[in-house]
């Protein structure tokens, strides 16, 4: 292949290229994030009412360090599998162009 050739028409095109469905897909995970947000602020509100209630006000670097690493930690884990849902929920794990099933024939994995 020339500079100039373009791999594209080797490429099976995502679900995610057509505006519309994209819409649809990124609508439902900003919905999905806006629930786990609220659920995340549910749960280090929780979290800090048990901690006050098991050793009462001890800092507050400690409760602020508490609710950071909990709503980090669970908004984190929330939007990378917020993205393996929209990955796989719209067909976009499929649309993919594998060189090595071209190599063995059959799909096959000789390893």
């Amino acid at each position: 292949m020339g500079p100039g050739v373009h791999m594209g028409s080797m490429i099976p095109r995502s679900p995610l290229d057509d505006p519309e469905r994209a819409a649809h897909a990124w609508a439902r995970y900003r919905r999905l994030m806006r629930f786990m947000m609220g659920v995340t602020v549910g749960v280090i509100l929780i979290a800090l009412a048990l901690l006050y209630k098991a050793n009462g006000f001890v800092s507050v670097h400690f409760f602020i360090a508490t609710a950071l690493g909990i709503g980090f930690t669970m908004l984190l884990m929330s939007a990378l599998m917020g993205l393996v849902f929209l990955s796989s929920g719209t067909g976009h794990d499929e649309a993919i162009y594998d060189p090595l099933d071209d190599e063995r024939g059959d799909g096959e994995d000789r390893s």
